[in-house]
């Protein structure tokens, strides 16, 4: 059983290591750093190596060790390739963050198989992957996080998403699979679903314009998501006080599903 945090005192990952995917920017750098504040150690990987390094040089001053890792999850053999070398690296990984996501907008009837394929390699098998290369070193310490960053697209349908929504809906129940399959092992698993997060690439698809307002007039809170919102859900899920929490789908959505 992990130790508990006493009231008043701030939550910290002192000595566990963190391996969060899609690291190099938005949500999965903002991860990264919330973790790092917290005393994580971290393994970071993305496709951009150049992210990637921006993301190592905001974390340096923290204090804490960051190992990166240049890798693009929709090849199964990099993906095993950079699960094996963290684990050269640290010996364990404590926290896995499966935070990498594409998308390709299509509509059902022009979706390409190549795009469908290389969506379901990086949101939905990606994790599965690094999930048998690192769980089982959880198992072994009774001791673990998984953590799955998806998507409202995974709840309700998206137009032009039909793969991207089906790879997050399949996310969903891997995660409660792990759940039940790890959680005799003291190991919890959950997901996150935002809704729209403002990091850069989600300001260039929504801009100020009426497809913009009347999204974010379908959030009661009446504003999109942060990516420092999603982070501090993560450090949740990462932390002990969280170690009764597993199997769930938490909606990060400003209320979007209340109505």
């Amino acid at each position: 059983m992990n130790r508990r945090i006493p009231a008043g005192v701030s939550v910290t990952l002192a000595g566990k290591v963190a391996f969060v995917t899609g690291a190099s920017r938005g949500i999965g750098a903002a991860i990264a750093v919330r973790l790092a504040e917290a005393g994580a150690d971290l393994a970071l990987t993305a496709r951009d190596r150049d992210g990637l390094a921006r993301t190592e040089a905001a974390i340096k001053p923290l204090g804490v060790d960051c190992w990166t890792h240049g890798a693009d999850l929709a090849s199964h053999a990099q993906v095993r390739s950079v699960a094996g070398a963290a684990l050269r690296r640290y010996g364990r990984v404590d926290i896995l963050v499966n935070n990498a996501g594409i998308t390709f907008p299509q509509r059902i009837l022009d979706i390409g198989l190549k795009e469908w394929r290389a969506t379901l390699d990086v949101n939905l098998l990606a994790p599965m992957l690094l999930a048998q290369a690192f769980a089982p070193g959880m198992i072994e310490r009774r001791s673990g996080k998984i953590i799955n960053i998806s998507s409202q697209a995974g709840i309700g349908a998206l137009d032009e998403h039909a793969a991207y929504s089906a790879s997050k809906a399949g996310l969903h129940l891997l995660t409660k699979t792990m759940a039940v399959e790890f959680g005799p092992h003291n190991i919890q698993a959950n997901c996150i679903a935002p809704t729209i997060i403002l990091t850069d690439m989600a300001e260039q698809v929504w801009p100020p314009g009426p497809k913009t307002e009347a999204m974010r007039a379908r959030i009661p809170l009446g504003r999109f998501g942060q990516a420092a919102e999603v982070a501090d859900a993560v450090l949740f899920l990462a932390s002990p006080l969280s170690d009764f929490i597993t199997g769930e789908v938490l909606s990060l959505d400003g209320g979007f599903r209340a109505r």
